[in-house]
């Protein structure tokens, strides 16, 4: 494994001079150079040596040296081609794997060893985030954890609770499947080049189960329509979508689930918005 140490302006400079690299944005290349971020992921992760990590995006290997330092065995998915053999020359050994591929296209089931929990640590290109975290979320794969830097406000919607005005499909999107934390926020200073935006690492522990019974797509209908109109009460906001056969037997679902229907989509939580969906 190279010696330079990654994670630092003066390790990008370095690799970058002797690879010819500029960092592409179009492919969101951010390099984290903030080793005490770093250790903070490490940490929240909880990485040791008998870990398997999916690292989405490795970069120049910032965070791949810090997993591998760690102990972990890394299995590292890059779009990027110029990348790949750059990688494969710093991480040299049988701890370190990479694919070449697109994250939400590569078939992760036949890269990843059958019956393995395996986590997932990345610094997420910000045009990519949420589709990729619903892919992984949505796999089926044992994944133990994932704990991804993002936009810092992406991940406060991810994080947020009730009658918050961060607070919407997307939080419960995520809580649906896993339980939310906000492990750091990250500055612009940290990376290079600077994002325009500052970040966050946020971790996601998968439950065994969906946190709520409902049937998943009513349900959702109905979230979607309750956040689509966000000033609109529920009675109102889910009539003009259709939903509920009616004002007069829409209203009395709502009061069902113990629901008031001149409430607003923003103050139910999950469990609420299971209930409705029963009701309905």
């Amino acid at each position: 494994m190279t010696e330079l140490n990654l994670a630092t302006a003066a390790g990008v400079r370095e690799v970058s001079a002797r690879y010819g690299l500029l960092a592409k944005k179009k492919l969101g290349q951010h390099f984290l150079i903030d080793g005490h971020v770093l250790g903070k992921i490490i940490a929240a992760a909880e990485i040791g040596a008998d870990d398997l990590v999916l690292e989405v995006g490795p970069g120049i290997g910032g965070m791949t040296q810090a997993l591998l330092n760690a102990g972990a065995s890394v299995l590292a998915v890059e779009l990027d081609k110029q990348l790949v053999p750059i990688l494969q020359v710093m991480f040299t050994g049988e701890k370190f794997t990479i694919v070449q591929g697109d994250i939400l296209r590569v078939d992760l089931a036949e890269i990843i060893p059958a019956g393995r929990k395996i986590k997932v640590v990345a610094n997420l290109p910000y045009y990519i985030t949420t589709p990729v975290i619903f892919r992984l979320l949505e796999s089926g794969l044992p994944f133990e954890s994932i704990t991804v830097m993002i936009q810092k406000e992406v991940a406060a919607r991810m994080n947020a609770s009730p009658s918050n005005k961060d607070y919407g499909s997307l939080t419960l999107a995520v809580q649906y499947h896993a339980d939310v934390s906000l492990v750091a926020n990250v500055p612009t200073n940290c990376f290079m080049p600077r994002p325009g935006v500052d970040s966050a690492v946020v971790q996601l522990r998968l439950l065994p189960e969906p946190r709520v019974a409902a049937d998943k797509e009513k349900m959702f209908k109905i979230i979607h329509a309750a956040f689509g109109k966000r000033r609109k009460t529920l009675l109102n906001a889910l009539d003009s979508e259709g939903i509920g056969g009616g004002k007069t037997e829409l209203a009395a679902s709502l009061e069902a689930a113990g629901i008031n229907p001149q409430a607003r989509g923003e103050t139910l939580d999950i469990f609420q918005f299971a209930k409705l969906t029963e009701a309905l």
